[in-house]
């Protein structure tokens, strides 16, 4: 496929490939997805709808899951949906303390709405501490569950704040996350 993208967009002789390229593209969409939540004592931390022990959780009117709420602002913002505080407000008493997952279960039956399929997910946590690795599969058998994907389509990576920051400085972990979807 990559060939062939690179011949349309490169040589003119195919200017009608280029419009079957035009339509083809229209189908896929990309979505880019951010969070960031202050840690605190006293509360657990929940990354990727996982509770992964350390002495701070994160501070939020959910459980706080940045990767969570990354990913969902990713997939609504690829499909045009709302974002994730427009579709669960934090003024909404109902979600209160509320687990994650059940936003994103929420937001995927809308997503299912649309017609649109996850291809992949790409997700970076940001975090001094504690180190991700060891809880990684765990991380990604989760994430696929939640999202109906095989294991394969997702991948997590973890980042230090080079102690610089909130995050380096560990009052903080944040989430980037960008996932491409099509119909």
């Amino acid at each position: 496929m990559f060939d062939y993208i690179y011949d349309c967009v490169i040589c003119p002789a195919h200017d009608t490939a280029g419009a079957s390229l035009g339509s083809h593209m229209s189908n896929i969409r990309i979505g880019l997805g951010y969070d960031l939540h202050r840690t605190i004592a006293g509360r657990p931390l929940v990354l990727a709808n996982i509770t992964i022990p350390h002495s701070h959780g994160l501070d939020g009117h959910s459980d706080a899951d940045v990767v969570l709420h990354a990913l969902i602002d990713a997939i609504t913002g690829a499909a045009g949906l709302p974002d994730v505080g427009q579709m669960f407000p934090n003024t909404d008493p109902k979600y209160k303390g509320i687990d994650s997952a059940e936003l994103l279960k929420g937001t995927m039956q809308e997503f299912a709405k649309t017609g649109y399929r996850i291809v992949n997910a790409d997700i970076i946590v940001l975090a001094q501490k504690p180190k991700l690795s060891p809880y990684k599969p765990a991380m990604l058998k989760r994430l696929a569950e939640l999202l109906g994907v095989e294991e394969s389509r997702l991948n997590i990576k973890g980042k230090t704040g080079e102690s610089v920051d909130a995050i380096g400085e560990e009052r903080a972990i944040g989430c980037h996350c960008v996932v491409l979807i099509e119909k």
